[in-house]
C-alpha cells in the first residue's frame, strides 16, 4: 500500500497563489489532484504520469500546472489566479498504472484545503 503525504494549502485571498505537494511512500505512474467542495462531487483537477504529459480540467486549465519530479516521485501543483470557486478540499490520488481518462486512482491522500475569499 501506497501513502500519499500532502503539503501545502492553506486561505489565499481571490487572485492569489498556492502550491501543493504529494510525496508517494513508494512506486506510482499516474499523480493527480482532485477537489470537492461543500456539497458538490470530487472532480479531477489535474494529473501526470511519469513521461510528464499533464491532463488539466477545463476549469483550471491555463491557471494550475501540474508536474512531477521522478527523483523524488513527488507532484507539485502550482494554482495561480485562485478564485472563490477554487476552494474546497484538495486530494492527492496515484496509481501504478499510466494516466487514463478519466483517471483511475488506486490510492488517496488525506486531503488538503485550500481557501478564497
Amino acid at each position: 500500500h501506497v501513502q500519499l503525504v500532502e503539503s501545502g494549502g492553506g486561505s489565499v485571498q481571490a487572485g492569489g497563489s498556492l502550491n501543493l505537494t504529494c510525496v508517494p511512500s513508494g512506486y506510482t505512474n499516474c499523480m493527480g489532484w482532485f477537489r470537492q467542495a461543500p456539497g458538490k462531487e470530487r472532480r479531477a483537477v489535474a494529473y501526470v504520469d511519469r513521461t510528464d504529459r499533464p491532463t488539466y480540467s477545463a476549469f483550471v486549465k491555463g491557471r494550475f500546472t501540474i508536474a512531477r519530479d521522478n527523483s523524488n516521485n513527488a507532484v507539485y501543483l502550482q494554482m495561480n489566479s485562485l478564485q472563490p470557486d477554487d476552494a474546497g478540499t484538495y486530494t492527492c490520488a496515484a496509481s501504478g498504472r499510466w494516466c487514463s481518462q478519466p483517471m483511475k486512482v488506486d490510492y488517496w491522500g488525506q486531503g488538503t484545503q485550500v481557501t478564497v475569499s
